[in-house]
């Protein structure tokens, strides 16, 4: 039987996903009505967005959220835990925890895989508590580990190989954060990146000579996710 079948579990990713939709319908609304009005894609405003912020690092730090999910969606969701089952995870890295809703499919994951550890680094301190709350419901309390802070010191010493990597946070900060933990990443380790829309982190993985397999993935496509996979 898999955890994401477990009630405990499945209740408790339910209604997170309906708190997410509640808390986050305006800011949604509101980045649809600015893109209609700009008539133009997302990705191009949003790449505009991660060059303010690289201009300017702190955005990063002002622009936190604090009261949004911006979670993955139930759909990407069950995607993560089939890739970290695939792949036999057994250490997991996550920049950008947010609440914990993708930390939840994830640690199920690592329970289904025997054990492990998932090392997720957040930075509002409102959302390191409920993330804490919501994944010690889930019953995985003894899996996760979730830092306080800026990520690219929080996660500094990931503690051993990763397996798999899901970057969901400061968009201007995807590149740091996986040169950062590159290091550690173990043959074969999958790197997700969600709203990957950072050109230089795109160039980045895509480019062979630095030791990735690279493509979009068409799940939740809208959203620039992108599927790695360290070859080198």
């Amino acid at each position: 039987m898999t955890m994401l079948l477990d009630p405990r579990v499945t209740q408790m990713l339910d209604r997170l996903h309906r708190e997410a939709e509640t808390a986050d319908s305006a800011l949604m609304a509101e980045i649809m009505g600015q893109l209609e009005i700009a008539s133009e894609p997302l990705e191009v405003i949003a790449a505009r967005m991660v060059e303010a912020e690289k201009a300017d690092l702190a955005l990063v730090y002002q622009n936190d959220h604090a009261e949004h999910f911006l979670s993955v969606t139930p759909e990407y969701g069950r995607y993560l835990y089939a890739l970290a089952r695939a792949r036999r995870a057994t250490r997991i890295v996550e920049f950008g925890t947010s609440m914990g809703v993708s930390t939840v499919y994830l640690a199920a994951a690592l329970r289904d895989n025997g054990g492990g550890k998932l090392i997720g680094s957040e930075l509002a301190p409102g959302k390191v508590a409920r993330a804490r709350a919501h994944i010690e419901a889930a019953g995985f309390a003894d899996l996760v580990e979730i830092r306080e802070g800026d990520a690219l010191e929080t996660l500094k010493d990931v503690g051993g190989a990763v397996d798999l990597v899901l970057v969901d946070g400061a968009w201007s900060l995807y590149l740091p954060v996986l040169k950062l933990i590159e290091p550690a990443l173990a043959p074969g380790a999958i790197v997700l990146g969600e709203n990957a829309f950072d050109p230089d982190y795109i160039a980045y993985v895509r480019d062979p000579a630095n030791g990735y397999l690279s493509q979009p993935l068409a799940i939740n496509e809208s959203r620039g996710n992108e599927f790695t996979v360290r070859v080198g």
